[in-house]
């Protein structure tokens, strides 16, 4: 008995042998069924904004959880969009759009619904960014990161306090020196808001007006520019123009000749949100991860590296000091109510376009 079985146990190893053999002389990488379908399954796919994610916080989750990320990136919210929308199925569980294509994606069935009990980190959100009209309850995003648009100048050309409003922009010394952020909806919001009207209107006449508005800022714009921006602004080849807070606060560290402000005629709000597209493979991975993203210390560290604003209302007692006292980057209640979160502007976005067009070629 005792050798029959010795002898079916060396009949299984041969066998064993010679499968593994098969897989290695004709370069087989496949696995397993079992071991791919477990593989499968230990996997996250991400795609995120350039410079958004602190690696050591992808490797931790990693370590934490056993689970795989493949982690890719884009520039802007529109490229994010035509990916998902010419590929439904290219297999992404997280992205991280916009407030107004939030509302655009979820408008088009491009978002899975979140179950918000699977969430228990979500209470640590700050309740004023949460349930926006993009978003009413938050039913198919989370909050990440929190930007927003103002005005930036450097003490060494213009006094402390000579600039309040964006419709000061428009005055004859500022001449060729203004930066203007290359993104159609910013650079409209300044116009639209200097004629008092909301930056996120569809109104054909409004949208025209702002264009005209805008011509007449021409001779004031040096440059259009949404990429270097930090670094233009510290080498002071531009000493005026648009920024993002998050940029602001980072070049005010190295050039503190730089000063910003929240303009009195109002400002967009950008919130960058955590979604799971409606095909996603990995949903229950997707919910871990946006869990983990909402611990206290790991949003704290992502503000930190990034930058920009966190969400959450707890992180901001393990930021340093200097950030968490920073007007840039916690800006007061009073503040804050001058902001309008940037909106999808439905079938107006064409209009925005045209006229976008129509300036530069004005230029």
């Amino acid at each position: 008995m005792k050798k029959l079985l010795i002898l079916v146990l060396s009949i299984l190893l041969l066998t064993w042998l010679a499968v593994a053999s098969k897989y290695r002389s004709h370069g087989n990488t496949a696995l397993p069924q079992a071991t791919a379908f477990a593989a499968k399954n230990n996997t996250l796919n991400i795609y995120n904004w350039s410079d958004y994610l602190p690696e050591d916080v992808l490797k931790n989750f990693e370590q934490e959880t056993g689970i795989h990320v493949n982690y890719s990136t884009y520039d802007n919210n529109e490229t994010m969009y035509a990916k998902l929308k010419a590929n439904p199925d290219i297999g992404y569980d997280i992205v991280v759009p916009s407030t107004y294509f939030i509302e655009r994606m979820q408008r088009e069935h491009m978002l899975l619904p979140l179950d918000q009990t699977r969430l228990t980190n979500f209470k640590n959100l700050n309740p004023a960014l949460l349930n926006q009209p993009f978003d009413p309850h938050n039913q198919y995003s989370v909050p990440y990161l929190v930007s927003s648009t103002g005005i930036i100048y450097n003490d060494q050309y213009y006094p402390v306090g000579s600039i309040r409003n964006w419709t000061d922009l428009w005055a004859a010394k500022y001449r060729n020196q203004l930066l203007i952020l290359d993104d159609v909806r910013e650079i409209f919001s300044v116009a639209l808001l200097a004629l008092g009207d909301s930056p996120n209107t569809q109104d054909a006449q409004k949208i025209q007006a702002a264009f005209f508005k805008l011509k007449n800022l021409l001779p004031n714009i040096k440059l259009f520019n949404d990429e270097a921006v930090k670094a233009i602004y510290i080498d002071e080849d531009a000493t005026v123009g648009m920024i993002w807070s998050g940029d602001a606060f980072q070049a005010k560290l190295e050039n503190p000749h730089l000063h910003f402000i929240y303009p009195d005629d109002g400002y967009l709000i950008s919130e960058d949100s955590l979604v799971v597209p409606i095909n996603a493979p990995h949903v229950d991975n997707a919910y871990l991860f946006i869990n983990y993203i909402l611990r206290p210390t790991v949003a704290a560290r992502i503000a930190e590296e990034t930058g920009f604003t966190t969400p959450n209302f707890l992180a901001k007692q393990y930021l340093p000091k200097m950030v968490r006292e920073s007007e840039i980057m916690y800006p007061t209640e009073k503040t804050l109510q001058r902001g309008r979160f940037q909106l999808d502007a439905g079938n107006a976005t064409d209009l925005y376009e045209h006229y976008l067009e129509l300036l530069k070629l004005s230029r």
